[in-house]
């Protein structure tokens, strides 16, 4: 089970992070993304972490501001976010891929959070 956090209402140019918690003992067996769908869209892909951390993947439209990371201690990926822009705006969804190279699928991840929403205002 993924349980999402962290979402708001932001100003344009500020940031949030996003975490994801995973409940269970095979955290780090999987590889983890982040993925958003706005009003209107298709979901797409953010970014996405190997099992092991050493791997990131970005969308283009994301590169340079956001970051992924993971802590396989406590079960949890992030998905800091800075440089907020208003196409930022979306719900962010953590996923889980029984994987262990960075996945920008969304069919190949298995488990999904609940979403956490971000808004960014202009």
């Amino acid at each position: 089970q993924l349980q999402a956090s962290g979402g708001g209402l932001v100003q344009a140019g500020g940031s949030l992070r996003l975490s994801c918690a995973a409940s269970g003992r095979t955290f780090r067996s999987y590889s983890m993304g982040w993925f958003r769908q706005a009003p209107g869209k298709e979901r797409e892909f953010v970014a996405a972490i190997s099992r092991s951390g050493i791997s990131t993947g970005y969308a283009d439209s994301v590169k340079g501001r956001f970051t992924i990371s993971r802590d396989n201690a406590k079960n949890t990926v992030y998905l800091q976010m800075n440089s907020l822009k208003p196409e930022d705006t979306a719900v962010y969804y953590c996923a889980a891929a029984p994987v262990g190279t960075v996945v920008d699928v969304a069919l190949r991840y298995d488990y999904w959070g609940q979403g956490t929403q971000v808004t960014v205002s202009s």
